[in-house]
């Protein structure tokens, strides 16, 4: 599979690929990137803000956390990724929205990967987990300010009461 920061480049073409062995291609340079809200992460739909600033908050809690308390947080992060992403794939489904099949791809094997890094971090490997973590702040920021982007403008468009009150 590839890291986060090549999902850019389309989907993951190494379906017999681990996690371990994506982690292990993670840029050397990469840096924890604590994540913070700016008016460059704000999508001005609220039920898309509010869920990206929850998952913003999940992904520090995850950052920082302790060896004991590390599998707990990842957990939190990776049940509120599901329900985060399953929500904007109803929604795109719903609205027959344009392009809906990459954005749900991506989604997918992000979900995949964090998935995976849960089940080692279970069984007493945190080092995918804690990479993950790090390399999840920079691909959460291109995701929302491309394809997240994107598909408020097109929720505001399509309705526009829920997009300062939901």
């Amino acid at each position: 599979m590839k890291p986060f920061h090549a999902l850019d480049q389309g989907p993951a073409s190494e379906p017999g690929a681990s996690c371990a062995q994506a982690s292990a291609e993670l840029a050397m340079e990469t840096t924890m990137q604590a994540l913070n809200w700016t008016p460059a992460l704000w999508l001005d739909f609220e039920p898309m803000d509010a869920m990206n600033r929850d998952f913003m908050a999940l992904l520090g809690r995850a950052q920082e956390a302790s060896d004991d308390t590390l599998v707990a947080a990842w957990q939190a992060l990776v049940a509120h990724a599901a329900r985060h992403f399953g929500t904007e794939d109803t929604w795109m489904q719903q609205e027959a929205f344009a392009t809906a099949e990459q954005h749900t791809l991506e989604h997918r094997v992000v979900l995949n990967l964090l998935r995976e890094g849960l089940v080692q971090a279970q069984g007493g490997d945190q080092a995918p987990v804690r990479q993950m973590a790090a390399e999840l702040g920079a691909w959460f920021s291109r995701h929302t300010q491309s394809l997240d982007a994107a598909l408020a403008l097109h929720m505001r468009r399509a309705t526009p009461s829920r997009a300062a009150t939901d």
